[in-house]
Order: C-alpha cells, then sequence, then structure tokens
C-alpha cells in the first residue's frame, strides 16, 4: 500500500500503518536485505569479512557506533549507507520542527496540535534521504548548535517571556529526531560538549538555559573518531565511550587489487580523459603499491596514517600529466609513461605527515622516494631478483641490456616526446625487448613500451644503470658515462 497519500492521522490510523523506531528500521530492513540475499553496503571494499559483519551485528543489536580508524578508511561512506536500511518515508506531524511522530509526539508543538484537531491532525511524510545529518566535530562546537538555545527574537515576536519553553529554538540533534545523526571526530569535541551528549544517548533528556525537557529523541547516533586524535588533540570522555554500544575498528586495504578496486570506483574520471588515454594495469599497480610503500615508510608518521585519497588523487593527476602532454602534441590519443609518475609528486606530498626525519629529507624527495621503492617492490614479481654479489663468471638475464649501454651513449627520455618519437626511443634497445619476451611474454602490445621504461628504472634503482634528470626528461646511461 503507497501510505503516502494519506495526509491526517485519523486516515493513517485505520490504514494499518505500524510505527517503528529508527533502530527498529534498520534492524528489520537489514533483516530483509540479509535474507534475500542482497548486499547491504555497496562500493565498500575489502570490508566484507571485517568491518561489514561486525557493522551488521551492531544494527542487529540496535546500538550506537563509533568508527574507529586512520583517515581515509571509509568511516563516513559507511555511515551515509546506512540511510538505505531505513524505510523509505515515515509520516511526521506536518510543521513540526523535530519530525514528531503522530504516534509518538514529543515536541511542545505536535502534542498541542494532536490536541486540538485528533484525527484531523495534518501529516506529511518524510523521505529517507531526509532522514540523515552530519556534524564535524570542532572546537568552536557549542551546546547551542548542537542542543538548542533561546532564541530572542522568537520571544520577542510572539511576546513571550523566556520562562515559556516556546522560545527554545532546537539545535541539530533535536531537528535530527527520527534519523541517522553523525559527528564525525568525536574527540575533537570539547569535554564538556560531549558530557551534554550523555543524558540524550542514555534518556532522552536535554536541558536548555534551565529548561529540563523530557525529549526522548529517536536517534541512531553514528561517531567517527581517528586514534591519533586521543593524543594530539583530544579524547573520548569516558562516560560517553560507556553509552555508544559498538566501536568498530576500520582498517586500510588489505592487497593492491582491493586498493585498485576504491581507485577505480573514486577517481572520478572526465570523460575524455577515459576515451583518449591507456592507462597500464602495471600503472595502476603501482599507483597503489606507492600507498603501501608510504604505509611502511620510516620517513612518513605511521599514526597519521596515508589516506585511500592520496592513491585516488595520484592517479587522476597520472592521467592528467598524460592529457597534458597529449595536448600539447596534438594527439588524439595517448598513453601513461611511467615518466609521468613525476607529476603524481603533488599529490604525493599533500596527503603526508612526515616525521623528523621525513622533513629533513624534503617532501619533494620523499615522495620520488616512494615511487621508486614501489618500483623496486614489484620489479622482483616480473622479472628475475637483481642480486647484490654476481660472480663474473656467471651470466645474468641484464647483461645483454647493461651491454647495449656499455656500447651506446644511452638514451633521453623527454616527458615531451611525442607517442611516435617515445616508441621510437624504447624500441632503439633491443635487449629489453628480449628480455619482456622471455619472461612476461603475454604482455599485450599496449604495455610493452611501458614496461620497457618500467625495466630501464627498476636496472638504475639496482644500480646496474644510472639515471638523470635532464631539463623536462631523463637520461639513463651506463653506469661509468656521464
Amino acid at each position: 500500500m503507497d501510505y503516502t497519500k494519506i495526509t491526517t492521522f485519523g486516515a493513517l490510523k485505520t490504514s494499518g500503518y505500524k510505527p517503528k523506531t529508527i533502530k527498529e528500521e534498520l534492524r528489520q530492513n537489514l533483516i530483509t536485505k540479509i535474507s534475500k540475499g542482497e548486499t547491504v553496503f555497496t562500493g565498500v571494499h575489502g570490508y566484507k569479512d571485517t568491518v561489514i559483519p561486525e557493522l551488521e551485528r551492531a544494527i542487529l543489536s540496535k546500538h550506537n557506533i563509533n568508527f574507529l580508524g586512520l583517515r581515509g578508511q571509509a568511516k563516513t561512506r559507511l555511515a551515509r549507507l546506512m540511510v538505505n536500511l531505513l524505510d523509505e518515508y515515515v509520516p511526521v506531524v506536518q510543521g513540526s520542527e523535530i519530525n514528531d511522530d503522530p504516534y509518538n509526539p514529543i515536541s511542545r508543538y505536535a502534542l498541542e496540535l494532536l490536541k486540538e484537531k485528533g484525527d484531523e491532525t495534518p501529516i506529511s511524510w518524510l523521505h529517507r534521504n531526509d532522514r540523515f545529518a552530519e556534524k564535524l566535530a570542532t572546537p568552536d562546537v557549542t551546546v547551542a548548535d548542537l542542543i538548542g538555545d533561546v532564541d530572542p527574537i522568537k520571544a520577542a515576536n510572539l511576546k513571550l517571556s523566556y520562562a515559556d519553553d516556546r522560545v527554545i529554538h532546537f539545535g541539530m540533534i533535536p531537528r535530527a529526531n527520527r534519523s541517522i545523526f553523525v559527528i564525525n571526530e568525536l574527540p575533537d569535541l570539547q569535554a564538556r560538549i560531549q558530557v551534554a551528549l550523555f543524558n540524550i544517548l542514555q534518556e532522552g533528556d536535554i536541558q536548555i538555559r534551565g529548561f529540563k525537557l523530557r525529549l526522548p529523541l529517536d536517534v541512531q547516533f553514528i561517531f567517527t573518531a581517528n586514534p591519533e586524535d586521543y593524543t594530539n588533540r583530544g579524547s573520548i570522555v569516558t562516560p560517553l565511550k560507556d553509552r555508544i554500544g559498538s566501536q568498530i575498528l576500520t582498517h586500510y586495504p588489505a592487497s593492491v587489487e582491493i586498493a585498485k578496486a576504491i581507485t577505480a570506483q573514486e577517481a572520478n574520471l572526465e570523460a575524455a580523459q577515459k576515451e583518449q588515454i591507456y592507462v597500464p594495469e602495471l600503472a595502476r599497480e603501482l599507483i597503489e603499491q606507492i600507498s603501501f610503500e608510504a604505509r611502511n615508510s620510516e620517513y612518513v608518521d605511521e599514526k597519521s596514517g596515508v589516506s585511500a585519497r592520496m592513491s585516488i588523487t595520484a592517479f587522476q593527476n597520472l592521467l592528467s600529466t598524460a592529457e597534458l602532454r597529449m595536448l600539447k602534441n596534438g594527439s588524439q590519443a595517448t598513453a601513461v609513461r611511467l615518466g609521468d609518475f613525476m607529476g603524481i609528486i603533488p599529490a604525493i606530498t599533500g596527503k603526508v605527515e612526515l616525521v623528523y626525519e621525513g622533513e629533513q629529507e624534503g617532501a619533494d624527495i620523499v615522495a620520488l622516494q616512494l615511487i621508486e621503492n614501489a618500483i623496486k617492490s614489484i620489479f622482483p614479481v616480473l622479472f628475475p631478483k637483481i642480486e647484490k654479489l654476481e660472480r663474473e663468471s656467471d651470466r645474468y638475464p641484464y647483461d645483454d641490456i647493461v651491454r647495449w649501454f656499455a656500447e651506446s651513449e644511452g638514451i633521453e627520455l623527454s616527458e615531451e616526446l611525442s607517442d611516435l618519437e617515445y616508441f621510437k626511443v624504447l624500441d632503439d634497445v633491443v635487449p629489453i625487448k628480449a628480455l619482456i619476451q622471455q619472461y612476461q611474454p603475454e604482455t599485450k602490445s599496449e604495455d610493452i613500451h611501458f614496461l620497457t621504461e618500467f625495466v630501464l628504472w627498476g636496472l638504475t634503482l639496482n644500480n646496474k644503470l644510472s639515471k638523470y634528470r635532464i631539463g623536462m626528461g631523463l637520461q639513463f646511461q651506463d653506469n661509468f658515462q656521464g
């Protein structure tokens, strides 16, 4: 039955509609989706066996929830996805500031309207998308912002005494009655403000300027917190933490494959970039490996974490670097090159918090080192490992490449080379083609040149060749040249 056509409380009662609390809505709709085999939290990768089951248990238990994890771990996204577990529409007393349920009115306005009009009380319908409120906890947040305050303008207009509770202006939490209310970065909220939440979570009492109001608010609270904040800026006061039913720990992607899926979903590329710029799969893996290297780097503050947003913005910069070269060369299409990774350095430096040693090295140097470490990590997966000590009598897979560079002047890869010029320079290094054919024979033709450049970088990072920055490009030479 389409209840949304009902406009009065009397008609609602005769329709057979049964009211539910928001936690009952979430629980029942979750049970329905699970029984039908539907995916409840779509677009969240890597949490299927960890975070999602814990969240589902919390919903079934009707708990208020705290997501605890480092930045960029989809905490707010999970909270927003819970909206999909709400009923599509719920009835409210028309004109109510706090979404009063006509079956359980709590505001003075709704109580008086129902007393006056009874079954003729007008009702309206609130869509689930309008039942989500969010507040970022900052030091300047006040009790008035969250709970409410006395409104002198309302008192003057209505000619009311300040002793009359009709002069109250409700804050964000009462206005989120029958909704999901999210407070992000909870430790940043001043302790005295956190204290004001105690009774709301437990008994539903709120106090505004001496008014003691019994408002049993029907709110699903979700908090997010970063463990770093516990020491740097504040903490969650113990009595408040005690009133939060479930604390769920989030985490970063456990594998490059999961990280790639997240970046592909969130990158939000322009249609022209998707159509005109080819991205080798190895380039996508490198982007994600950089984040993994950053999380393990001695120069990066591990307590701060490395957000998944770093990979997303780095990927966007990577394609923009290729696109800029394409536009300058007047081409209609191009492919990502390994040299284009120099263009992602600004995306890295803006997303990592460096320790003292990292600051001394310099943000740009650390960013380049992370790129190089990613190449070094992937190189032995694709090609034979380069040993530090090699006997002169043995023959190694890279001997022909090293000899080619020893007998030539090396190569220069300018960032401004057209695709044809770029291909010609790399095609001249014939021994690399043979190496790829031997160890990566299934490489797609469109990936050959990226993989060729990858081999060059890998050999320089393992001290088999030398790499120099020259103007707008790189020069690769034998170790004894230059």
